[in-house]
């Protein structure tokens, strides 16, 4: 099958009229319903966000891939859309997207409509070719491009093709020449659609850029196709992997190998091939109990990017039982006060409806710390592990101080979290070398009750011994701090959390706050530390919304359309929305993000704004009142505000005006 057979001059948006990411992929889609591509909006639409929320497939170079396969589409066909103008699609690079590529593919779609798809995400790695689209008028331009593209890639083929076999032929012969350096690697999305093969191509294309033998397997739809062979590794210098899921990985052992995501081949791919050339890439060394490994795990990290990994796999599962929870429970404070008491059937129901997600926080995070290092079978350890740190004593006896009035808290947690992974990584290492015959009473019986056993005693005669000390002593500390004091950390907190928008330091302002809530939701002290970082977060966003409204000659088009949507993101206590503005000139947004979050958070301090909730921005913002009376609500408006106007001036009187035109 021809690339010509999957595109069609129906199935053309020469002119998009949207002007943002989710007009682009309804207009897109409404025209694959009316030409009798898809017969399900509404699903197809999912699975295409479902997709773009596993990362976007804005690949860079104004260019955006999305796609889907499933039972909503009935046939094989790439839609092709243009926007003159760009649109922000969230792309990797940061640009506006021109050229789209809606690929669609039915469950069963056979292997020739698949072939075609692949072929055609290649091409699209040659830049004079995107170029030349960019530039098409009509839709018989556009299929006329590709089928000259396509024309001379076989040709190309033919002639490596036949390459190969000469060379075959020499080494069957004794003549034959590997000294010429090869790489060796593995490209796959999830979909395998599009990403696996743009990532193939651009890699092979910039090893004959070097005069460097590349060799790539694809894991794709199709499934695995030029797969590699023993003695190609055997003489591969390297190994690059570029790939989102789980790939065949015991096979490398003893190689230097890269271990990226998909994008990273497509858009970095003499980045990879330095690291190889340049021995930059460390040994990957497979483990002998385990037949396939996930490919995330294949390039082992630092010390503590590896922790940081570990604990964010942690909080991510852990955030909707304290974000759900906490404002179940800060909901109910308001009906307890302006709606019945603490009789009322609505407290009684929001309160325990909160408790009870409160009281799985801390299991989970140490459940899913430990799955993250120990896979499957830590997770069990880890959950009993975080249930023993959660509690104190009870009905069961969970500290060998039997007088304990603390639990051993968040901190607790991580900790069991942590010892359960390594436990577990400990009995798999232990247990590598029984029979075979036995192997199938290791998940079933080995694992659970020799980890259940040792994380147990562990908990029980030394961390929360330990951790119930220190928690008391913390908890102890924050509810008993003076104004002064508290102005500091509500400072540093909310300045952290504009220093890298969502990264490691910003997650670290806001797992503190969210610890000392988690440990005592009722305190004073730990609502006025969620209410620094809310504050903290929110100044970005706003910042940024503010200078491209107030100051539209200092901020390029883009970023004035990006502007607008911050003041809903501000709003919500999502500082990401500030993060295409700290990419494109970190030198003067995160000086003045972080300047106007430090005085937001002062001022939480100073006036004692406490917000009883885990998140929800300036939505949440009737809570305030729960401390010190309604007038604190203003106060967290004010103090949202004064940091937002700070940081938003400081940006625009430091930036330099832009060339194009602000009215344009």
């Amino acid at each position: 099958m021809r690339i010509k057979d999957i595109l069609s001059p129906e199935s053309m948006i020469m002119e998009l009229k949207a002007k943002n990411k989710e007009d682009a992929i309804k207009e897109m889609t409404d025209l694959e319903v009316a030409t009798d591509i898809v017969n399900d909006e509404d699903a197809f639409i999912k699975s295409i966000w479902d997709r773009e929320n596993e990362s976007t497939t804005g690949i860079g170079g104004g260019i955006a891939m999305p796609h889907a396969r499933n039972k909503s589409i009935n046939k094989a066909r790439v839609l092709f859309a243009k926007s003159k103008e760009g649109i922000d699609y969230n792309s990797l690079d940061g640009q506006p997207v021109h050229l789209f590529f809606m690929i669609t593919a039915p469950a069963g779609a056979d292997n020739t409509h698949l072939q075609a798809l692949a072929k055609l995400s290649g091409l699209l790695i040659d830049p004079e070719l995107v170029e030349k689209l960019k530039a098409a008028k009509t839709p018989e331009e556009v299929i006329d491009l590709f089928e000259k593209a396509e024309t001379k890639k076989d040709e190309e083929d033919k002639k490596a093709a036949e390459a190969k076999k000469a060379k075959e032929a020499a080494k069957a012969q004794g003549s034959s020449d590997d000294n010429k350096p090869l790489i060796v690697g593995v490209t796959a999305c999830i979909n395998g659609i599009a990403h696996t093969y743009m990532a193939q191509e651009a890699l092979i294309k910039e090893g004959k850029k070097r005069g460097i033998e590349v060799r790539i397997e694809t894991n794709g739809s199709e499934g695995v196709k030029d797969k590699l062979t023993p003695d190609e590794i055997k003489r591969a210098k390297g190994v690059i992997i570029a790939s989102d899921k789980k790939v065949d990985m015991p096979r490398f052992d003893g190689k230097h190998l890269v271990n990226r995501p998909v994008v990273d081949g497509i858009n970095k791919p003499g980045e990879l091939v330095d690291d190889i050339m340049d021995d930059k890439a460390d040994v990957y060394h497979a483990s002998a109990s385990d037949k396939s490994e996930e490919s995330s795990s294949t390039e082992k990290p630092g010390l503590w990017a590896g922790i940081y990994k570990n604990l964010m796999n942690g909080i991510s599962h852990m955030l909707p039982f304290v974000i759900g929870g906490g404002i179940l429970m800060a909901i109910s404070f308001i009906v307890e006060n302006y709606g019945g008491g603490a009789k009322s059937p609505a407290f009684i129901f929001l309160n325990n409806a909160g408790n009870l997600a409160f009281a799985f926080m801390v299991p989970v995070l140490a459940a899913y710390i430990a799955e993250s290092i120990g896979d499957l079978p830590a997770l069990m350890p880890g959950f009993v592990g975080g249930y023993m740190a959660a509690i104190v004593n009870g009905q069961f006896q969970v500290n060998v101080q039997s007088h304990a009035t603390s639990p051993a808290g968040f901190l607790g947690g991580i900790a069991a979290g942590f010892i359960a992974g390594y436990l577990m990584i400990g009995l798999k290492k232990l247990f590598a070398k029984l029979p075979h015959s036995v192997e199938g009473m290791k998940p079933m019986l080995f694992y659970p009750i020799l980890g259940l056993l040792l994380i147990a005693a562990i908990m029980f005669y030394i961390i929360n011994p330990i951790f119930s000390g220190i928690n008391f002593a913390i908890t102890h500390f924050l509810n008993g701090m003076g104004t002064g004091n508290l102005v500091l950390l509500t400072t540093i907190l909310a300045g952290m959390m504009s220093i890298d928008m969502g990264g490691p330091f910003n997650k670290a302002a806001y797992v503190f706050a969210s610890g000392a809530f988690a440990n005592d939701p009722h305190s004073t002290t730990a609502a006025i530390l969620m209410a620094a970082v809310m504050v903290g977060g929110m100044v970005p966003p706003f910042a940024t919304a503010i200078g491209t409204t107030f100051f539209k000659n200092r901020y390029t088009l883009e970023e004035r359309r990006a502007g607008v949507s911050n003041w809903v993101l501000g709003f919500s206590f999502i500082t990401e929305g500030a993060i295409p503005f700290a990419a494109a000139d970190p030198g003067h947004v995160i000086p003045s993000c972080i300047i106007g979050s430090a005085v937001g958070g002062a001022l939480v301090g100073l006036w004692h704004v406490g917000v009883p909730a885990p998140h929800g921005g300036l939505w949440v913002s009737p809570l305030a009142g729960n401390i010190g009376g309604p007038s604190h609500i203003l106060f967290y408006f004010l103090a949202t505000i004064i940091g937002s106007i700070v940081a938003g001036l400081i940006m625009s009187f430091w930036k330099k005006n832009v060339k194009d035109d602000p009215d344009e």
